[in-house]
């Protein structure tokens, strides 16, 4: 972790400071100190604490940073997050850097905490996809698991996921689970395979084939949904997946399957709306 918040300060501040903070060192005297706070301008979850203590030390290590709330607390909105003292110019320079990362993982921290608990009286478990922003995935899937949500495949080289696109190239169902077969003993790779499937025939040949882990139905009815468990009758894990919401989310639940994977934990959310203020003196 130590070298991925390097790495993504590094990045950051050649994206947003490059030769300098020239506005900061035109107004701050390069020894003023003094304390900052972050305030919630709205009620959630937090995400990203322990991240920003990371990101304030790999570029200052004399900032003083004290937590008032943990990851996956619920805030209200005008509470305190957290207070950090030290260099003004260090502090004012990091801000958007800063506030960027703890509102965007607070953001899907949020969303993901609802859809937990939605489906909380059943076995099923929130998952998220790899539709993540460009470069922050890692953080995105953290606030995923502090909102109480679970981490599908963190990329494409963890898992065997099978989506139609596969399958029609590869000519079928068929062909491609035992394709799948023999390349993972040729390389000796041991990892999960996931087929997706968008029918109930599709269900059908996948569970006549057995060469899998796991059955994703793709863009299935509730109705059907349930119809599929019966049929996969605890001979594979069961996803759900494709444009389901938090108005239809408990419906896919209650039907048995294991995992719901929702693309929307982290491609359309609303950062959290949040400040980092300067203490007056």
């Amino acid at each position: 972790m130590d070298k991925l918040i390097r790495d993504f300060v590094k990045r950051s501040l050649a994206e947003d400071v490059q030769e300098g903070d020239h506005t900061t060192m035109a107004t701050i005297p390069e020894g003023a100190m003094g304390e900052a706070y972050l305030e919630a301008k709205e009620s959630g979850v937090i995400a990203g604490v322990e991240v920003v203590r990371d990101l304030f030390r790999t570029y200052d290590k004399t900032l003083a940073y004290e937590p008032l709330v943990e990851d996956g607390a619920f805030v209200e909105k005008g509470e305190v997050i957290f207070r950090i003292s030290g260099s003004y110019r260090s502090m004012i320079t990091m801000e958007r850097i800063v506030l960027n990362t703890v509102q965007r993982m607070s953001a899907v921290a949020t969303i993901t905490s609802e859809y937990a608990k939605a489906i909380k009286h059943t076995k099923a478990k929130v998952l998220d996809t790899r539709k993540t922003t460009p470069g922050f995935r890692w953080f995105e899937k953290l606030a995923v698991k502090i909102g109480g949500g679970g981490n599908h495949r963190f990329g494409l080289y963890d898992m065997i996921l099978i989506k139609d696109n596969h399958i029609d190239a590869a000519g079928g169902i068929n062909q491609v689970l035992n394709r799948v077969d023999v390349y993972l003993k040729e390389n000796k790779l041991d990892l999960e395979v996931e087929i997706e499937t968008r029918s109930l025939k599709d269900v059908t040949e996948v569970l006549e084939n057995g060469k899998c882990n796991r059955i994703m139905l793709d863009n299935f009815t509730p109705s059907m949904t349930r119809e599929a468990v019966g049929l996969i009758s605890g001979k594979f894990e069961v996803e759900s997946s494709g444009g389901i919401t938090l108005a239809t989310v408990r419906d896919y639940a209650e039907s048995g399957v294991d995992f719901i994977s929702v693309g929307a934990l982290t491609h359309s959310v609303k950062s959290f709306d949040m400040s980092l203020k300067i203490k007056a003196n």
